[in-house]
């Protein structure tokens, strides 16, 4: 299996400021995992610090 942690880079609170705006995706989101069952078929969005969607995370078979 593979996780997979995709932002959108075109978005413009990344186009803004993008260390900001991944480091807090990534440092919110590895809090939270422990929420979510580590295994294939989970997945949920990422947001930005506007709470704009701007990528998602997911769990899938490779």
């Amino acid at each position: 299996m593979k996780f997979v942690f995709e932002i959108d880079m075109n978005t413009d609170a990344v186009k803004l400021d993008p260390e900001a705006e991944i480091t807090r995706a990534l440092r919110y989101w590895a809090g939270n995992l422990k929420n979510y069952p580590m295994e294939q078929g989970a997945e949920e969005d990422v947001y930005d610090s506007a709470y704009e969607r701007v990528g998602s995370w997911c769990i899938i078979d490779d």
